[in-house]
């Protein structure tokens, strides 16, 4: 079974997306967002926003606008957050410095937390010798044995110091992962870790957890590279007194050579699916199903991809981008969707081409070829150009094709006009052809193509008058 709040935590559901607003919002990501806003549906409960931006040199005010309007533009809507603050506001790292004070006096004063006054040369050397000697890399925790006069000396003379957590040795930290299971921790394979830079900022272990604690988050549902994070979070909770949520690390997304996801291996940006014209509910369908099972193989919208998302149907392999499936469900997405809705998806390409009284005959009538706004755009001069410069392949049929051919095509046009069915019937009873021999000429002379729409609804939007002059243009030979 999957995560139920009303058996796993008596206070309400609440999980949280926490990104750092350093880039923008790629694929692997945002799945992350998309998993805990399904999840929060699901258990009727809350999803977070929080921006994690104590790293001032990093943060860009940019990059937090631009990965809110992707989260908007994708349905993944927070109920706490910025813009709708709630009681643990504010929900920017960098407005809450003096909580952070607050707790980290609290270690001091406890003796959980001492002051490290070793340099970065000093530390990569430590490194350096302990791995040579087979021992894992973790720090000495020689400045624990500082006396108080020591260490006000050293800040007397200004001495940057970070700010360490003090692990006990011999101790083991245990959790039960939703989707990993059973975990242990020895502590003596952590060591004392940095909680407070020299620069005063909280380090991630540090203020992620915190904030988790006392934003009331009860699941933490995050890639599998943050899992060794959760024993030293669970340490500095247990340490400050402040709840402890529950864990659930997920498989990472690579590309198609197993390497981490990058634009290197096809990852695209939400900005950049968006421009290029991927429906919201296409991106959803696909991110749901990378690494996660559904019954069923329909588009599904957002309630309906929450009713069945289940913690015990993520995988736990490496989940694989593949830019195919992402296609699929862009077509099958636009081939489900409402007209009125494609119509506004397309609207700034074709808009100023397609006559207002035609619009939605003409979604309908090219709904079946249509992946992109710029298919549309394609159709529209197909369809409204008034002179039509043929594909190539089109241009090999109308060359090979005889003068006689388009002459009764002309008749059977001032016959029956737009009624496709009936011009090609009286084309086929007149020339004595049929199939391919027959279609392939009357498509390749109404719309300089060899395959595309059904030529039923084509030819009316094409309109009579329109149809004779490229009739005209090939007995021309032009």
């Amino acid at each position: 079974m999957g995560y139920h709040s009303s058996r796993m935590h008596p206070a309400p559901f609440k999980c949280r997306f926490a990104p750092s607003p350093t880039g923008l919002l790629h694929l692997g990501n945002v799945r992350t967002a998309l998993f805990n806003a399904l999840l929060a549906r699901r258990e009727h409960g809350i999803f977070l926003l929080r921006i994690e931006d104590t790293d001032a040199a990093r943060g860009h005010e940019k990059f937090e606008q631009a990965l809110q309007t992707d989260l908007r533009w994708l349905g993944l809507d927070w109920q706490e957050g910025p813009g709708p603050e709630g009681s643990a506001a504010p929900y920017v790292q960098s407005q809450r410095q003096h909580l952070y004070r607050k707790h980290f006096e609290a270690l001091e004063q406890a003796g959980s937390a001492y002051p490290c006054f070793c340099s970065e040369r000093e530390l990569e050397i430590a490194r350096k010798t302990a791995i040579a000697a087979g021992r894992p890399p973790r720090y000495s925790g020689r400045c624990r044995r500082l006396g108080a006069d020591e260490i006000a000396a050293r800040r007397a003379a200004g001495t940057p110091a970070t700010l360490r957590f003090h692990v006990a040795d011999g101790d083991t930290v245990e959790f039960d992962d939703v989707v990993r299971g059973p975990q242990q921790f020895a502590s003596s394979d952590i060591g004392d870790f940095v909680i407070r830079r020299s620069d005063g900022t909280p380090a991630f272990f540090f203020s992620n957890a915190v904030d988790d604690a006392l934003m009331g988050v009860t699941l933490v549902l995050r890639g599998e590279d943050h899992l060794t994070n959760s024993p030293r979070q669970i340490l500095l909770l247990q340490a400050l007194g402040l709840p402890v949520p529950r864990y659930a690390h997920i498989a990472l997304v690579v590309g198609q050579d197993g390497s981490p996801l990058s634009k290197r291996t096809g990852s695209k940006s939400v900005e950049e699916l968006r421009e290029q014209g991927y429906l919201p509910i296409a991106v959803n369908n696909y991110l749901a199903r990378l690494g996660h099972s559904y019954e069923s193989n329909a588009v599904l919208d957002f309630a309906g991809l929450a009713a069945g998302f289940d913690t015990s149907r993520l995988h736990r392999a490496p989940a694989r981008f593949d830019e195919q499936q992402l296609l699929h469900w862009q077509r099958e997405a636009v081939h489900g969707a409402d007209m009125a809705v494609l119509w506004s998806w397309m609207a700034g390409t074709v808009d100023a081409v397609v006559p207002e009284a035609e619009r939605m005959a003409f979604v309908e009538a090219i709904r079946g070829n249509l992946l992109f706004p710029s298919d549309a755009w394609h159709w529209a001069r197909v369809i409204y150009s008034e002179v039509l410069t043929p594909s190539h392949a089109a241009h090999e049929v109308l060359r090979s094709t005889n003068d006689d051919f388009f002459e009764f095509a002309r008749r059977a046009l001032e016959k029956h006009g737009t009624d496709f069915r009936a011009l090609s019937q009286m084309v086929k009873v007149d020339t004595g052809l049929s199939g391919k021999a027959l279609f392939q000429p009357l498509r390749a002379v109404l719309t300089g193509e060899l395959d595309g729409p059904e030529l039923v609804k084509l030819l009316p939007l094409i309109g009579p008058e329109r149809a004779h002059r490229r009739i005209a243009q090939a007995l021309s030979g032009s």
